[in-house]
């Protein structure tokens, strides 16, 4: 199963619109992280039985799943606080541990996200993830097709490469 995390997670978001076609684009399995507001904001002292049942939920999707697709749009040049929070939320858990994962950027347009996903490789470094690629795609430049699909063309051919690596 491939699990996509979207930094921002509302269903209607550019960068949740994206990582579905990226869903499908994959022919594989795949479950959406849609859920991350809901978590409680992480403090360290709370890291401890009984975690809340979202908590549960995101280390349990992440244990269950082969590979992670992250995409995220940038915020003052850098993570959405969901994003982080979620990742906070994994600091002691171990579940990126070695996980096969996939960081996209999708913003309005060159160079925003660059700084996001630089500070997203940084903490998925220190959760131990194999990230096995990395790029950013721009609103812009993607096609989509009436379906929601990412058009032929260049983008999705670079994604389906890409994501060929999580296997």
């Amino acid at each position: 199963m491939l699990l996509l995390v979207s930094g921002s997670p509302h269903p209607d978001s550019a960068n949740t619109r994206f990582l579905t076609a990226i869903g499908k684009l994959s022919g594989q399995e795949y479950v959406t992280a849609d859920y991350l507001a809901d978590l409680t904001i992480f403090q360290p002292d709370r890291d401890k039985a009984p975690w809340p049942e979202t908590v549960l939920r995101w280390r349990t999707d992440l244990t269950n799943a082969k590979a992670v697709v992250i995409c995220t749009p940038a915020y003052l040049h850098n993570l959405p606080g969901v994003l982080k929070n979620s990742l906070d939320w994994l600091a002691s858990s171990g579940e990126f541990d070695g996980k096969p994962t996939l960081v996209l950027t999708f913003t309005p347009g060159p160079p925003r996200g660059d700084r996001a996903r630089q500070s997203l490789l940084w903490s998925l470094e220190a959760l131990n993830a194999r990230v096995v690629a990395e790029s950013a795609f721009y609103q812009q430049q993607v096609t989509f097709t009436e379906e929601g699909d990412i058009a032929p063309g260049e983008d999705r051919e670079v994604l389906l490469a890409a994501v060929e690596l999580l296997q």
